[in-house]
């Protein structure tokens, strides 16, 4: 109640009806350690009610993860350690950035995921926990939790442990006013083992007892209904909606310490009481560390084992990947697809999947097991229609460890992802989205599949990498810059053939000249993906008009505002126009360009090259236009 006092901001309702629970979850259940925070084999436990985050770091600050009592009353405070909602990599003891209703949820369903297979391919000794995930009722009404949660029971997740905090409140007030949803039978049909635990809430014993069945449960993921009472013990806001989202005022705090019997301060927090929580907590998790450093030294596998959790650096299998002359004429779909399977044998934690289009998507890893019941050591994910649940499980196996994982899915369906894709930028998960049918060359299937606003949503995303290779050699590129970024990146790849006409040199600083450089060029025509290879053909017939100009390919905007500012000038000289040429919308390329090609209305059903004539993306229009200039 203090820190939301002191901040004016918070919602503590949640916390104090959880608090028994989150004690008994730190000091009796879960296996970790706050000496070791990121110890591989930890339970995982993740707040998918993220607004009820100073339920963790009270947590947090008595179990000896690093937070003091300073911390506490800087609550959601520019630059503190206890932000408005939990962040992982800000926070010790924080697994997940979570917030947005249903994300965390799905994470966890993705941590499971990576967790059984890495105990499947490495052993038990290696990889053998839980993941416990608390959600509330907004969790479960969210579109994202019905996906991931019929994935998990499909896939019989048994490591994944839910808490549903059924408290029957949400802002606006009873869940009565807009939803009568049976939890019981919505979660049995996806296959889950159910546990109703009742009016425990406050039993510590009893909720022991109900965790550790849970955490024996086989066969099945685990609901646990928890029957909770918001803002208890408070006697003014107890079982009321206004004890969610707005703090209480100095006299409600004060009424309700009354009731709990403890003094009347802020902050109260006895350094005995907390020395020996503390105390407890680093006991018993220096025991299961050392236990555990003991197994993983008897390990069979050893260097793959690390190697699955320390990505290689693209430099240990460049030479294992496919290069292409300017013969070849590949989708950069299909390219992807041979760069994965090339990489295999030197990323050991390498998974990928789509959401019911693998073999469209190059995200098919050949010869892999898929990922069940039966071969819970196959590295390749079938996702389903299931692709908001998809993004979201994939950042949770990016940030669990040990796995790189890739998905792909048609890139007009990106926008069923985006939340997931942004608070994995802001994570910095290590994960890769798979993008394919990049444009309106995507022909027939018509505006509602053809992404013409989708780049520049993406471009928007601060520290998501975006590249769109021009063709097979950028695309190889571009996969080795996907595994050696500290982060996501979101490759956009085209569903038609496109010629090769580069040597991909240009993903490594973002931008660079296709073909020779032109001394004394006209215009300079600057484009991403298959416009990239139009380009080179208006290049060739300007030259028959006696016309120079110069190509440049910028396969990834944020990598050139990284790594390629000292070669603007050779890429664009002073004084020379350019044009850039893309088949989307020409939002943003101002930036670079003094004239745009582009795409600002949707598409059209027809074949794709009518589709991009007709649109005006076309060699005869990069002609027209420099001439004009």
């Amino acid at each position: 109640m203090d820190a939301p006092l002191a901040a004016k901001s918070g919602h503590q309702g949640t916390a104090m009806a959880l608090a028994p629970l989150a004690h008994v979850l730190y000091s009796r259940v879960l296996r970790h350690d706050p000496n070791d925070p990121g110890w591989k084999n930890r339970d995982r436990l993740i707040l998918s009610n993220g607004h009820a985050s100073i339920l963790q770091y009270a947590a947090l600050f008595l179990n000896g993860y690093g937070l003091e009592l300073d911390d506490l009353k800087k609550f959601r405070q520019f630059g503190s350690a206890t932000p408005g909602h939990p962040e992982v990599g800000h926070t010790a003891g924080v697994e997940v950035t979570t917030g947005p209703l249903g994300q965390g949820f799905a994470n966890a369903v993705g941590m499971a995921i990576a967790e059984r297979n890495l105990r499947a391919r490495f052993g038990a000794s290696a990889c053998d926990h839980n993941i416990y995930v608390i959600a509330g009722d907004g969790c479960l009404m969210e579109g994202i939790s019905h996906e991931a949660a019929s994935l998990a029971g499909h896939l019989k997740l048994d490591r994944l442990i839910c808490i549903f905090d059924d408290n029957s409140i949400t802002i606006d007030g009873s869940t009565s006013l807009s939803c009568s949803d049976d939890v019981v039978k919505r979660f049995s049909s996806y296959g889950w083992n159910i546990m109703q635990l009742g009016e425990i809430a406050d039993d510590l014993d009893a909720l022991e007892d109900a965790l550790l069945t849970a955490r024996a449960n086989r066969g099945a993921p685990t609901l646990c209904i928890l029957k909770s009472h918001i803002g208890y013990p408070s006697p003014d806001f107890t079982d009321k909606h206004e004890a969610h989202g707005n703090p209480f005022t100095a006299a409600h705090v004060s009424s309700t310490k009354k009731v709990m019997g403890i003094p009347d301060e802020p902050f109260w927090a006895p350094a005995d009481l907390v020395n020996t929580i503390r105390q407890h907590a680093r006991t018993r998790g220096g025991e299961f560390t050392a236990e555990y450093e003991k197994d993983v030294a008897e390990l069979d596998d050893p260097h793959n084992w690390q190697a699955a959790w320390q990505t290689p650096n693209s430099s240990s299998f460049e030479s294992l990947l496919p290069s292409f002359d300017s013969n070849s004429n590949f989708a950069t779909r299909q390219v992807i697809q041979k760069a994965l399977d090339a990489s295999l044998p030197a990323l050991p934690g390498l998974i990928a999947g789509s959401a019911d289009l693998t073999g469209n998507t190059g995200t098919k890893l050949a010869k892999q097991t898929a990922q069940s019941v039966t071969a819970p050591d196959g590295r390749q994910i079938y996702f389903g229609v299931r692709e908001h649940a998809m993004g979201a499980a994939v950042v949770g196996m990016a940030l669990h460890g040990g796995v790189l994982p890739v998905c792909g899915t048609f890139f007009v369906f990106s926008d069923y992802m985006r939340p997931a894709i942004r608070l994995a930028a802001l994570s910095k998960a290590k994960c890769v989205f798979v993008f394919s049918h990049d444009s309106v060359g995507v022909g027939e299937d018509g505006p509602t599949h053809q992404p013409v606003e989708q780049l520049a949503s993406l471009r928007a995303i601060p520290g998501l990498q975006v590249i769109r290779p021009a063709d097979p050699n950028e695309t190889v590129a571009a996969w080795c810059a996907a595994v050696d970024h500290q982060g996501p990146t979101a490759l956009i790849l085209s569903r038609q053939n496109v010629a090769s006409v580069t040597d991909g040199s240009a993903v490594k600083s973002g931008a660079g000249i296709v073909g020779q450089s032109v001394a004394t060029p006209k215009a300079v025509l600057l484009a991403t993906g298959s416009e990239v290879g139009l380009c080179a053909q208006a290049q060739v017939e300007l030259k028959k008009a006696n016309i120079q100009v110069q190509v440049v390919s910028m396969p990834s905007w944020d990598r050139f505002e990284r790594l390629g500012q000292a070669n603007s000038a050779k890429l664009f000289p002073q004084g020379v126009p350019v044009i850039s040429v893309e088949a989307g919308v020409t939002f943003g390329w101002h930036k670079y360009a003094d004239h745009t090609i582009g795409i600002d209305r949707f598409g059209a059903s027809a074949p794709g090259a009518v589709a991009m004539t007709e649109l005006g993306v076309s060699v005869d229009a990069v002609v027209t236009m420099v001439k004009s200039l």
